[in-house]
């Protein structure tokens, strides 16, 4: 098939490495436009903000409230409205996104504590939620 056993691992690399990047773009986690956003939904783990950035500028310039009903997601636009619902209790609040983050592995939210407490025992620290856009 090949004339030699180069020109055969040369189009295995060359395969090798359009697989890769095929596969890396349908795993972007980019940012997600304000109109894809409607319907997004995605479930793992919520954490809360520690009272040392009771205010502190957030990413989207707003002051930090530890008070208000915010949270920071990676990637939905700032002002987008989720509901976030406790996986364990079935208890839920709705908050507006206004910071990016969390950026630890298996957390999709962050909640201000205020939001955090209506779903959670802050003592769980962590709590597998579900988040659904409501609008933006």
């Amino acid at each position: 098939m090949f004339s030699s056993k180069g020109e055969g691992a040369m189009v295995l690399r060359v395969l090798g490495v359009s697989f890769l990047a095929i596969l890396l773009a349908a795993c972007s986690s980019g940012p997600i436009s304000p109109s894809d956003a409607v319907g997004f939904s995605e479930e793992g783990g919520a954490s809360y903000y520690a009272d040392k950035y009771h205010g502190r500028t957030t990413a989207s310039g707003e002051p930090f409230n530890q008070y208000a009903m915010t949270a920071a997601h990676k990637r939905l636009p700032f002002g987008t409205k989720v509901r976030v619902t406790n996986l364990d209790n079935g208890k839920s609040v709705v908050v507006r996104i206004n910071d990016r983050g969390p950026f630890v592995s298996g957390r999709v939210i962050d909640l201000s504590k205020a939001a955090f407490q209506r779903i959670a025992n802050t003592r769980q620290g962590v709590v597998e939620v579900s988040v659904d856009v409501l609008s933006r």
